[in-house]
């Protein structure tokens, strides 16, 4: 080959090259006019995920005919960078399958991704990477910047599970009460009856009724109770009835002279043992509810005859009439259940007076095994202090180690102290000395939501239904966490607080959040400032936002570097006064 020849194959091959380097360095050269919108146009974490799109826009007689471009957007921070999933693009000769763009009209492509955010991102910036190639040749583009900082406000929620005490549900204030746990009561009422019983239409009180064994017990029992300070005599009620059998206006004079006479009887009794209380009185002239009761127990034969009888007819003497004509029936009617009509019932009523809460926490600390498990429990609420309250719980648990209240009470003290990882087994053992019990389940559910894992813990609360007002609180934290903020508002219906606020701010709702968060009742807390001043950068009040923002700093300092790189203040980031607030 001569010489001639050899200059004029490289000077084609040199041609061919700068050809080929021409077109992808004007795509780089113009790259400026690439347009770019990003949705939303600040970044936003969502439960704990970032979810965003770019529409690239490619401007007319730009897309090289020949080129392919990837595109690989790359969050930048801090402490290092999240590279996305690229996207490839190609031009009309190009014999491959990416999404085609067309060299003279140009065209948009659409690019949908997402990250899992970390707390380092606030202050970030999102950039496109985009590498052109045409055959063998490659060029990088400047990386373009495309959107700045995340919003993760949605991301405070305050995760601190609410647990629920072993008590009466009723004493919880969940209007629920449950028949399983015995609910402490400082006074016990308590009553003792006797009966007095006659002779067939007799009214005389014979010895050998007076020395009855129970009608010498409702002596003795009320003398007792007028002696004994713990114990108030409240009343005592003498009763008089005749049998349905007769005319009524035998009966009626008969159960009143039943009345006088057993009421002399224990008047003067009660004069004797020197208790000074009125007698309330009353008769009743046939005694057809006593008569149903008996009948109800008995097994005279057609007894079901007789208490239809009862329920088809209310007067009285055709009801007897109806009776008698069943002649065996009666037969045992006048033997049995007549007999236990004709009497007068005494009835002593009192009042059993507790102990005093003083006696109660006095004993709870020193003789914890002399308080039955209702007192001991109730006496464990009357101290302030978490510890003391853990010390009373811990002693339940060794005197009444089968009852599951102890181990969930102590778990649930550990929990307010926000020990939830020593609270965990002592619900756990709680659930297997009661298993399904709503309370536990609720409290199980709190230690495993502190613990990240929101499934299961939505689980635990399906199945704590019912247990009190906490079971929703709780609810709503999960459905924070899993970005479904319209239904964790509905949860928090009943609570005001930063987690309510949140839920409210989340759903649009700024001026229902800062109702909420001025009725929180907790003056130091540096997230119900924060929350207020976050509303007031939202809605353009720069006294909220200032006032409150300054507040939450000086609760707690380190909400200056936070509020430095929220994006809600990014409108403030110069201005003097935030500047000096975070300063």
């Amino acid at each position: 080959m001569s010489y001639l020849n050899l200059k004029a194959i490289l000077l084609v091959a040199v041609v061919v090259i700068l050809s080929s380097c021409s077109g992808l360095n004007k795509m780089k050269k113009n790259a400026d006019k690439i347009q770019y919108r990003v949705t939303p146009d600040v970044l936003e974490s969502h439960a704990g995920k970032v979810d965003f799109s770019v529409d690239t826009r490619y401007p007319a007689k730009y897309f090289n005919k020949k080129v392919t471009v990837t595109a690989t957007p790359v969050l930048k921070y801090a402490d290092g960078t999240t590279s996305l999933n690229l996207a490839t693009v190609q031009g009309e000769s190009v014999k491959a399958n990416n999404k085609v763009v067309n060299y003279k009209a140009g065209g948009s492509v659409s690019y949908k991704d997402g990250f899992a955010y970390k707390p380092e991102m606030a202050k970030s910036e999102l950039y496109m990477n985009l590498s052109a190639s045409k055959g063998k040749k490659k060029v990088d583009f400047a990386p373009q910047k495309i959107a700045t900082g995340v919003l993760a406000t949605s991301e405070m929620v305050a995760n601190y599970p609410k647990p629920i005490l072993g008590i009466n549900r009723e004493e919880n204030k969940t209007g629920k009460y449950d028949p399983n746990i015995d609910p402490f009561q400082r006074i016990v009422p308590d009553e003792m009856m006797a009966d007095i019983h006659y002779q067939i239409n007799k009214a005389e009180v014979r010895k050998e009724e007076v020395a009855a064994k129970d009608v010498r017990d409702l002596e003795d029992f009320t003398k007792k109770a007028n002696a004994d300070e713990k114990v108030d005599l409240k009343r005592v009620e003498v009763a008089a009835y005749a049998s349905p059998d007769g005319t009524i206006d035998l009966n009626t004079e008969l159960a009143a002279q039943r009345k006088e006479s057993s009421t002399a009887f224990l008047a003067q009794k009660l004069k004797e043992s020197g208790v000074d209380i009125e007698l309330k009185t009353k008769y009743t002239p046939e005694d057809w509810d006593g008569f149903k009761a008996l009948m109800e127990k008995s097994n005279i034969p057609d007894k079901d005859l007789i208490l239809r009888v009862l329920s088809m007819y209310n007067d009285p003497e055709v009801r007897e009439r109806e009776i008698k004509n069943l002649s065996e029936a009666f037969t045992g009617v006048t033997d049995e259940i007549l007999p236990q009509l004709r009497r007068a019932k005494m009835t002593t009523s009192v009042d059993l007076i507790g102990k005093s809460d003083e006696e109660l926490k006095e004993l709870a600390k020193s003789n914890p095994a002399s308080l039955n498990p209702a007192e001991l429990l109730y006496a464990a609420t009357l101290f302030e202090s978490l510890d003391e309250q853990l010390a009373i719980y811990n002693s339940f648990i060794k005197i009444y180690p089968n009852d599951w209240r102890g181990s969930n009470n102590a778990g649930y003290v550990l929990v307010k102290q926000g020990k939830y990882a020593e609270a965990k087994p002592l619900f756990e053992k709680a659930e297997t000395q009661m298993n399904n019990e709503p309370i536990v389940k609720n409290n199980l559910g709190a230690v495993t939501l502190k613990e990240g894992d929101v499934q299961k813990a939505e689980t635990l609360f399906g199945a704590a239904a019912g247990a009190g007002n906490e079971v929703n609180y709780n609810l709503g934290i999960v459905s924070m966490k899993k970005g479904e903020y319209d239904k964790a508002a509905k949860y928090f219906v009943k609570d005001e607080d930063v987690n309510s606020a949140l839920a409210k701010m989340m759903t649009g709702n700024n001026n229902g959040a800062l109702q909420d968060l001025e009725a929180f009742d907790k003056p130091d807390c540096f997230m119900k400032e924060y929350l207020k001043a976050v509303i007031g950068a939202r809605t353009a009040k720069e006294n909220l936002l200032f006032e409150s923002l300054q507040k939450a700093c000086t609760i707690n300092p380190e909400m200056k570097a936070k509020a430095r790189n929220d994006m809600e203040f990014a409108r403030y980031f110069e201005n003097p006064k935030f500047v000096e607030i975070t300063r």
